[in-house]
Order: C-alpha cells, then structure tokens, then sequence
C-alpha cells in the first residue's frame, strides 16, 4: 500500500502554495496562524512546520526590493509634484507596511514550500516528506 503522504495529486504549486499559504503537503490553508506567524502544524494532514528552517531570507530580501521602491517612488513623487510632507507619510507609510506584510507571507511561504518539495533538512535530521 502506498503512503498517502506522497502522492502529488494534491500537492499546490509554488505559487499557489505561496500565494494562498497552502499546506505544501496536502494543500490545506493551513500554512499560517497570524499575518506572516506559521502555524506549528497542518490541522489536515500533520506535516510540522517547525521543521522547517525559513530564517531570514525573505526579509532581507523584502527589505532591498520594497525599500528601493518605495524611495524611487517617493523620490519621483517628490520632484514630479513637489507636494507637501504630510502627503508622503499619509501615501508611503501603509504602502510600505501593507508591502512589507504581502512580502513576507509569499517569501516565507515560497521558501518552506522550496523546503518541502526539495526534501531540505538539517544534516542528519530525516526528510519530513517521509514522516
């Protein structure tokens, strides 16, 4: 008999999974517990998320990208219609925190799936694939 677990039938794909924080086991949304807080475990089909080792990445990398475009856009903004600072603060500041939110789920997210799909592990730790 064959392991339910490894089939792919159900499985999302990257961006799917990254999109909609699906389970990249079972394609549960299940992926998150808060806006970008994984949650311990798939309610669906078990898979432990606290296996996975997403560090940093995703931030780093959303704090070049969505930095750098929003000062460009600021920057442009500025010269092209000089308007005043209030204006700035009321557009670039939710802009920037709804930018930083969206990023990270889909970072986070695409990385574990990358994980997951990949058999990633600590050296020596066993392939929760397998599980």
């Amino acid at each position: 008999m064959t392991d339910p677990h490894t089939h792919e039938e159900g499985q999302p794909s990257l961006g799917k999974a990254a999109l909609f924080g699906l389970c990249p086991r079972c394609g549960a949304k299940t992926l998150f517990a808060g806006a970008v807080r994984f949650a311990g475990r798939c309610q669906v089909c078990g898979l432990d998320y606290s296996s996975f080792n997403v560090g940093d990445g995703p931030a780093a990398f959303l704090t070049l990208i969505v930095g750098a475009l929003i000062t460009g856009l600021a920057l442009w903004l500025q010269i092209a219609v000089d308007p005043p600072f209030w204006v700035h603060v009321i557009l670039w500041v939710p802009m920037t925190v709804a930018a930083v939110i969206f990023g990270l789920r889909l970072g986070k997210a695409a990385l574990l799936y990358a994980e997951y799909s990949r058999g990633a592990r600590e050296a020596g730790g066993a392939d929760v694939r397998e599980e």
